[in-house]
Parts: structure tokens; sequence; C-alpha cells
């Protein structure tokens, strides 16, 4: 919100002054009524392993994130590139690959993936997309300096917590958004359903028949699952309720079975279908990928994706940018050593106080070190498992996020963040603007996630 010298940047003066003119007790009170909203709608996730509670309000932070309708435009132009060269790489990978017979990517890293899925080989979804809803993960170094963190190419989350953010904040500060010309969010999705029919395996049929597939209750992103269909207003199934007969796939109904088109998964590749893939799923529809694999149903996120955002892979999206682009990349990303070659795994051990590092296949914070607030005792530990295990991890330099203005307990401090725009892929590329912004409540703190203690703001882009 501040440059340097304590001044409040261009975006953010009008917040400035506003939050000043606040009586102290203002943002508790705010705050308070917020997490009453929260409760009553149900907007929870759930934490594996916690021992106090399954199910947890997300914290939810009242001063929202401010960027600016020039850098938004460059954003987007740097997520619209990437999105398309992601798919690109996918359907390349799964049919000539080019890209490793140019040596652009070493084979290895490819086919010895266990994001790969050799069982895409060959086949081609509708429209050539692959990822259709993907998540990018970006942080901000300095003013004008943005970096992507990370891709999520498979069934990224995060998109309900961003739509009932703006509507709490609308509910909540009516006033401040006189103040401003927000970018509205709450079309996303009227924009996911378009998408979703738009690579419909009949695009000839007036109207696709979609669900939403969850794993059922349990999941930590069942609110978002049970959101999202409803909002589209389409049904929310689980395994169960689907089968498979002669090649297509039906949903059971109180009348008759009723055959459906475009299935928007979020259970992961190994549960879809236990005939293909892991045979105890209990979660998956016995046959599917098959009924897929003959055109007669679109899976979204097609299977396979997660090869795309695999944090070995990640290293060399800039250039798989310039191989299917033939251009350079808008966005930058973080300086990346992978463990699996000698010399960045000696780098690495050499360095573990001052860098982080993350497991390949890790999410939501788990498995990874951050050097500089690590114990002696953890970074001992963790020099043992590289070295037992070292083409499991990468390791990045600590970047200095920047901070934004949040409510604590002892008013208002900086906190680091970061933001999650949400991107769909289907007859077009369509950028919600904005996105969720992460943030760490602790102080100091670099981990954002919601199940490391971070919590979330709204996101406000400016329109010119």
């Amino acid at each position: 919100m501040l440059n340097g010298t304590g001044v409040p940047r261009p975006a953010y003066e009008k917040l400035a002054h506003w939050l000043e003119e606040q009586a102290p007790n203002f943002l508790k009170r705010k705050n308070r009524e917020a997490e009453t909203i929260f409760r009553r709608l149900g907007i929870t996730f759930a934490v594996y392993g916690a021992e106090a509670s399954t199910e947890r309000l997300i914290p939810f932070d009242p001063i929202p994130r401010i960027i600016s309708a020039n850098e938004w435009r460059r954003l987007s132009a740097g997520i619209d590139q990437r999105v398309r060269a992601l798919n690109a790489f996918l359907h390349d990978i799964y049919h000539r690959q080019e890209i490793i017979r140019a040596g652009r990517i070493p084979a290895d890293l490819i086919i010895q993936n266990d994001a790969y899925l050799p069982e895409m080989a060959g086949f081609t979804p509708a429209r050539k997309v692959y990822s259709h809803i993907i998540g990018t993960d970006l942080v901000r170094v300095s003013e004008n300096e943005f970096y992507v963190l990370e891709d999520n190419t498979r069934t990224p989350s995060g998109v309900s917590y961003m739509l009932e953010n703006r509507e709490t904040m609308m509910r909540l500060f009516p006033d401040l958004f006189q103040m401003y010309r927000v970018a509205p969010v709450e079309q996303y999705p009227e924009m996911l359903r378009q998408t979703l029919e738009s690579v419909g395996p009949d695009q000839a049929k007036s109207e696709q028949t979609i669900v939403v597939m969850t794993p059922g209750i349990y999941n930590s992103a069942y609110f978002e699952h049970a959101f999202l269909a409803d909002s589209m207003g389409v049904e929310l199934v689980e395994g169960r309720d689907l089968f498979v007969d002669e090649g297509k796939v039906f949903m059971r109904t109180t009348r008759e079975p009723k055959q459906v088109d475009v299935i928007y998964r979020r259970i992961d590749d190994a549960f879809l279908d236990p005939l293909t893939f892991n045979p105890d799923s209990m979660l998956g529809v016995p046959g599917l990928f098959d009924a897929y694999r003959a055109g007669n149903v679109t899976i979204c996120n097609a299977p396979g994706t997660g090869i795309a955002d695999d944090k070995a892979i990640y290293a060399y999206v800039p250039e798989i940018i310039e191989f299917y682009t033939g251009q350079k990349p808008i966005l930058n990303n973080v300086p990346t050593w992978n463990c699996s070659r000698e010399d960045d795994l000696a780098y690495v051990l050499d360095n573990l106080e001052d860098i982080v590092v993350k497991e390949v296949h890790g999410s939501g914070g788990y498995g990874m070190l951050i050097g500089p607030t690590a114990s002696k005792r953890q970074i001992a530990e963790f020099r043992k498992i590289l070295k037992t295990n070292p083409s499991n991890y990468i390791a990045q330099p600590t970047l200095a996020l920047s901070a934004c203005p949040t409510h604590v307990s002892s008013g208002v401090a900086p906190r680091h963040v970061d933001l999650r725009p949400f991107v769909l892929i289907g007859d077009q590329v369509r950028i919600t603007p904005g996105g969720l912004t992460r943030v760490a409540l602790k102080k100091g703190s670099l981990v954002v996630n919601s199940s490391q203690g971070g919590g979330t703001k709204d996101t406000w882009v400016l329109e010119d």
C-alpha cells in the first residue's frame, strides 16, 4: 500500500485515507460480522490430521488487496500466454513429443514422472484443451515485478472463497465500493458453465448435461464442490451416482438414467476409474476412462494434466513458452534448483539455511523446508532426507514477498500475500479479474496456505 517513503501508492490512496478515518474497533467489529456470515453459509475447509476439528472457518481479512488496471493488463497477458503454452505442451507430450525430440526437456523427466499417464497417449480431448480450469499462483517481489510460483493444472481450489469474499465485502463496506470502480468477479460461475459446455463431446446439442464430481463430504474442498454445482445450476454427484453403459456415462435419477456430457471432476486421476487406474478406488466410475477415450464424455480437467504443474517441470516452463509460442515469457519463473541434478543438489545442501526446499509432488505447504525460519535440527533432518531421495525435491531462493495491510489483534499490520487468479480455457481463454489473495497471518511467515494458518482477502482489480 505504501511506497518506500511511507506515501500511499495511487491505487491505495482512497483506502489509506478511509482506514485512517475509522474508529479503533471498527475493523474488529466488521471481522466478527464476516465470521458470522461465513459460519451461517458453512464456508469451511477441512484440515487432514487435525485433532481438534476437521472443519474450520477460513480466516478472512477485511482489508482488500488492490491491483491497478495497468498492472492487471500485464498480468492477464502473461497468464494467457502461459496457459496456452501449457495446454500445447500437454498435447505434444501425449502425441509426437517434439519438445523432447528437440532436446528442450529431458525425456526421463516426462516419461518416468508419476504424473505422466501413458493411458492418455494418442488421445486428443475436445478443442485440444487438456487443462480447462487453471489456478496460477503469483507473488510480487517489487513494485513492478511478479513471479509465477506454480501452475495448478489439475484441480485448483479456492474460487468459492474468491466469490464469497467479494459478496461479504459488498455487504460490509458498501461505502468503500462507491469510492472505487472495481472489476466484477460474480460472473465466474456463468463463465465456468460456458467453458464446460464449449468442450462437450456433442457441441451440436443445444444444452450439455454437466455434473460436478466430488469425492464426498469429507474432502477438504467439499464446500466449494457444492457451491460451484449450485452456482452453475448443475448436479453434484459422487462416483456411485454414475455408471457406464455401452460406452456412455449416465447419471442415476429418481426417474430414469440421464446421459452425462461433461464431468467437472474434483477427484485425483488415480481414483477416476478402478478398471484403468487404482483398482481399490471406491470413488470412481468403472469404465469411465474407456467412455472418455471413445469421445462420449468430456472430463475436465483431463486425466494426466498433473505433468504440467509438476514442480520438476516448473523449471522448464520458460522453455515451454518459448518452444510453443515463439515468445519470451511475460511473467518470470522463480529461479529453481532441481535436486536430481548433482551440481544443483550440492549447492542446495550447502545453502539449506538460506533457501526454500519443496517436494516435487507436494502441495498445501506440506513437506517443505523454509531455511531462514527453520531450526538447526530441522535443517539437519532435511539434509538426510535430501541425500536419501534427492529427485523428490526442488529448491528456490527465499523471495522478499510483498506485504499488504492486514487486520490483526493489535490493529493493522503488514502481512505477506500471494495471488491465485483463475483461468478458464475452452472455446476461448477467460480470466477472472483478480482472483484469490491468500495472506500469511503469522508475523513474518511466508506460508499462505489455509491448512498452515493462512487466510484470504478480497482482491480488487480497478477498472480504467
